[in-house]
């Protein structure tokens, strides 16, 4: 019996690689994206797209209003995206861009569908290399969210199923991610990256100055790749 996964898309490098390798191992993809307030709402096309491409067995989309409760760059017009920061200050302490609680948030709606289809297997593109620590996506973060997954559950408790948190991209950096998912044929010309588009005679493009546009050119400059999506700058 084909083995069912769930795996958080947000439509960008990390998670849409991720989606790839979940194919590549044999599951039955049921990619779950989310509307949560984000300036960048972009990314959802973008996610869209993806889970068409790759077949995933079903795309849910589900709105989670974060605007609400602010205090992050991506939810809140007041705080401004930080731009041209340099390696070593992209490196430094946790960004404006943390959004507070949201993997917490995305990762129990993934468990309360994991549960509902019967997979026991949820995917996270997770890294800890190429940002500043966030503090939802660190290595303890996961295992302790996995242990609460198998102790909160109705499946867990009794035994039906041993929910497992998968990290595939953890330690990778962003070249070496690029160049897997270009393995696995990803196409990145539909992927999303940035956090503050600018729209251009009816064009919607990436910065190319935020601290994720700068990540993502650095990865394809160290892939050797030409990155295939258009900048403003």
């Amino acid at each position: 019996m084909t083995r069912k996964a769930v795996v958080l898309l947000s439509g960008g490098i990390d998670s849409t690689t991720t989606l790839a390798i979940a194919r590549s191992e044999g599951y039955e993809v049921y990619a779950l994206s989310f509307r949560y307030g984000q300036r960048h709402e972009v990314e959802l096309e973008r996610a869209r797209r993806i889970a068409e491409t790759f077949g995933a067995a079903q795309h849910l989309i589900i709105t989670v209003n974060m605007r609400e409760i602010g205090g992050s760059a991506l939810t809140d017009d007041r705080i401004s995206v930080p731009k041209d920061r340099t390696s070593e200050e992209i490196g430094t302490g946790i960004p404006v861009t943390y959004v507070p609680g949201r993997n917490t948030i995305f990762l129990a709606f993934a468990l309360a569908w994991a549960e509902v289809l019967g997979a026991e297997d949820i995917f996270f593109g997770a890294n800890v290399l190429d940002y500043s620590g966030y503090p939802d996506c660190r290595p303890e973060y996961l295992r302790a969210f996995e242990q609460m997954a198998n102790l909160a559950t109705r499946a867990g408790v009794s035994g039906e199923a041993r929910f497992r948190i998968h990290a595939p991209l953890l330690y990778m950096t962003k070249a070496e991610i690029i160049r897997r998912g270009l393995e696995l044929g990803v196409d990145y010309s539909l992927t999303w990256s940035c956090y503050d588009p600018v729209e251009r005679d009816g064009e919607v493009l990436a910065c190319g100055r935020c601290d994720s546009c700068q990540l993502r050119r650095r990865g394809f400059a160290e892939a050797g790749v030409v990155d295939p999506i258009p900048y403003a700058e």
